[in-house]
């Protein structure tokens, strides 16, 4: 058996077929790689949005006397104020930003506000791919894809995850010698009983030829081990007599003696590890080797590639050094272990938290409540909406309860069924009861909420998602200690959506008719824009329909040097996530204002 055999990071298997279809699916394959491999070498994908982003100096306000009902489509004075906002004000004085908005298609850009911030983390190669309709629409279609495939393997991804944030040094370490961690993953049962007795594991990692024989009788290696009597042994031989002397130890070690085999192998990727003590005894983890048979399928498939295990291993320690300082008391591997699992099973809802990571704290300092709002998304969104509306609730929820019931508050009239129905289930309103305090957490950080529901069709399904809200309320003490670094939760979900879209990268490679559904020119931008594909899988919806706007993308790349501009401008970002921005841009009033502004 020899080194490749355990899949190194060229290592990809095509289906039969021609020679032209071959090559076409391990281009691709590598495109997909690259994509695996650039997921978080350059820092958090997305970073956050909203009213921590920044702070805006006061100025003086616009005043117009044109806007005209037909203006306003988020009620009758939502323009208007953010028309007298300092983000407003600011903007409309900057180059850059009249620029864009004087572009005909800008309002169509900024009626997506989830792709445009994703776009803002990385300007230059969003600017880039606008230039080429076609390949913006291609990659859109491969990021669709992408989400789809790791939709179908969420919680078997979401374990591992969890096993890695939960054990991130000793994956980090076997990422530096990849074939033995896919020797490692090809047995994992063999290793977990060797990792019981690291002395005795070192002695066989420093010379694996000396064991190889043992792969054809696993029990010549236990009486072996029982006496001592190999040179090999003969360091370590109370390690070797403890491991033949532990019958659960040995019956895994006789069920997978071809671990003897992969180690001989991979003999200097081992050698390798051993030479290097401290990071042996990392790797030697009982928990981690534990973790790996008990999620043997997933790790098996991530061995395949190398660069995609190394992305996802580095997702996983940026998970777990941003849990370690969460964790407030926590115990930190307990903690990575449970929150990896929540956020890896619900990628997709935690990744759309991130971008508002005030309101991201909110609903973890009081889950149970938004738990019990999530099985009423139109009521939610009423709440999000409007958080001033409700926030006296927060000192009388029986009041709460009373108003829903009658459909009195005008705040509640449009949605007075989906505050009925909440009303009436004593399960929801007893979790909404205990945990009023989120009715003043909204309020705190309204902006926020606002913003996450500007989009009505993404807070529908953001609200619909129920079971991301119970991952937060059935891990309630884990994320109410995360609750109160709203930047460090965000950046834990980020890095959970990353390792998702990593492990989804690396499925499709592996997967000939996958890849070979893509075309040429999502394979070349793939290949030159990673972090922009992990961007636009972790968006899909917002970005197949963006690709279908041709005003949207040419307004991107008419405007490439001001959009890179503004993408690092905290009053852009805080005027584009507004609620009533996308309504702004299509009135006539900001149109006159970007006109009239010196």
């Amino acid at each position: 058996m020899t080194d490749t055999a355990f899949g190194a990071a060229d290592t990809i298997s095509t289906p039969t077929g021609t020679n032209s279809n071959r090559k076409k699916t391990i281009g691709i394959a590598a495109a997909v790689l690259a994509v695996a491999g650039g997921a978080y070498g350059v820092g958090r994908i997305f970073p956050p949005h909203g009213p921590s982003a920044g702070t805006i100096a006061p100025a003086d306000r616009y005043v117009s006397s044109q806007i005209g009902s037909n203006d306003v489509t988020l009620g009758d004075t939502a323009v208007p104020q953010l028309m007298q906002t300092d983000a407003f004000e600011v903007m409309v004085h900057n180059p850059s930003f009249r620029a864009m908005a004087s572009d005909p298609g800008f309002a169509a850009l900024a009626r997506n506000a989830q792709a445009m911030s994703a776009m803002a983390a990385n300007p230059a190669a969003f600017t880039a791919l606008a230039h080429d309709p076609q390949a913006f629409q291609a990659m859109a279609s491969a990021a669709q894809a992408a989400s789809s495939q790791a939709m179908a393997s969420n919680a078997q991804q979401a374990q591992a995850f969890a096993a890695m944030a939960s054990n991130a040094q000793a994956f980090q370490a076997f990422a530096h010698q990849p074939q033995a961690f896919a020797a490692m993953a090809s047995y994992p049962q063999a290793f977990a009983a060797f990792s019981h007795y690291p002395q005795a594991f070192a002695a066989m990692a420093r010379d694996p030829q000396a064991f190889a024989a043992f792969a054809r009788d696993a029990n010549a290696f236990q009486a072996a081990a029982r006496t001592g009597s190999m040179a090999a042994m003969a360091h370590d031989a109370k390690a070797f007599q403890a491991l033949a002397a532990d019958a659960d130890a040995m019956g895994k070690v006789k069920a997978n003696a071809a671990a003897f085999t992969a180690m001989a192998a991979n003999a200097q990727a081992f050698q390798a590890l051993a030479a290097d003590a401290q990071a042996f005894h990392t790797v030697a983890s009982i928990k981690a080797f534990e973790a790996m048979a008990a999620n043997a399928q997933a790790f098996q498939a991530m061995a395949h590639n190398a660069q995609a295990f190394q992305a996802q291993a580095a997702s996983a320690d940026a998970f777990a050094r941003a849990g370690g300082r969460l964790a407030n008391g926590i115990d930190a591997q307990a903690f990575n272990a449970q929150m990896g699992a929540a956020m890896a099973q619900n990628a997709q809802a935690f990744s759309a938290f991130a971008h508002q990571p005030q309101a991201f704290a909110a609903m973890a300092s009081y889950p149970q409540a938004f738990a019990a709002f999530s099985r009423y998304p139109a009521a939610f969104a009423a709440m999000a909406h409007n958080p001033q509306a409700f926030a006296a609730f927060a000192h009388d929820a029986n009041a709460f309860q009373a108003a829903a019931r009658a459909g009195s508050m005008p705040a509640m009239a449009h949605d007075a069924k989906a505050f009925q129905a909440l009303a009436a289930d004593g399960d929801a309103m007893g979790q909404v009861k205990m945990q009023a305090g989120a009715f003043s957490a909204m309020a705190a950080n309204a902006q926020a909420f606002q913003a996450m529901a500007a989009n009505a069709q993404a807070f529908q399904a953001l609200a619909s998602n129920a079971q991301a809200f119970q991952a937060m309320a059935h891990n309630a003490n884990a994320f109410q200690a995360a609750a109160h670094d709203a930047q460090g939760l965000a950046a834990m979900a980020t890095a959970a959506s990353a390792f998702r879209a990593q492990a989804a990268a690396a499925a499709i490679a592996a997967n000939g008719s996958a890849a070979q559904a893509m075309n040429a020119q999502a394979m070349s931008a793939m290949a030159q824009n990673p972090a922009a594909f992990q961007a636009m899988a972790q968006n899909a919806q917002a970005f197949q329909t963006l690709a279908h706007q041709p005003q949207a993308l040419a307004a991107l790349a008419h405007n490439a040097q001001a959009f890179q501009a503004l993408a690092v401008n905290p009053g852009f970002q805080a005027l584009a996530m507004n609620p009533a921005f996308s309504a702004a841009a299509q009135s006539r009033a900001f149109a006159n204002a970007i006109a009239n502004a010196q």
